[in-house]
């Protein structure tokens, strides 16, 4: 296990995980979750411009505009984290004060996918990467498979 990694998230240590990518600028968590590559999706509240954010989605960095956001492409909010066969489904993180930190796609073997920040991507389980980093699972949600 890098050391790096397990000392931003010690449940890396207790569950297995896998590195799927190398470090990248180019995109974060949440453009990761909603399957692109090209672009930060970030509410610009902080004076910040540069990043994505679907229009007419309250510039807020709270649960309920994240998940709004989602809701663009097709996501509604579910309360289970387990593979359900026709969907595709999206963990939303939040700390203790319920601000977002991340988001997570689920793969189709029931294993999560991430993409740390600016770091590499990785495979891992859903509370591998819970802790004082990124808090806790707040929020599943799902949509269709239109494949």
């Amino acid at each position: 296990m890098s050391e790096d990694l397990k000392g931003k998230f010690p449940h890396l240590a207790h569950s297995p995980y896998s590195i799927t990518s190398p470090s990248s600028p180019g995109y974060n968590c949440i453009a990761w979750a909603a399957g692109e590559t090209d672009r930060w999706w970030w509410p610009p509240v902080s004076g910040s411009f540069a990043y994505y954010w679907p229009p007419n989605i309250l510039l807020q960095e709270t649960l309920d505009a994240f998940v709004e956001a989602f809701g663009v492409i097709g996501f509604s909010p579910c309360g289970d984290p387990h593979v359900e066969q026709g969907y595709e489904k999206i963990a939303l993180y939040v700390d203790s004060r319920g601000k977002p930190t991340h988001a997570a796609r689920q793969l189709p073997d029931g294993r999560w996918t991430s993409k740390l920040g600016s770091g590499q991507d990785i495979e891992h389980e859903l509370d591998g990467l819970t802790g004082s980093l990124y808090g806790a699972v707040a929020q599943i949600l799902k949509r269709p498979i239109t494949e």
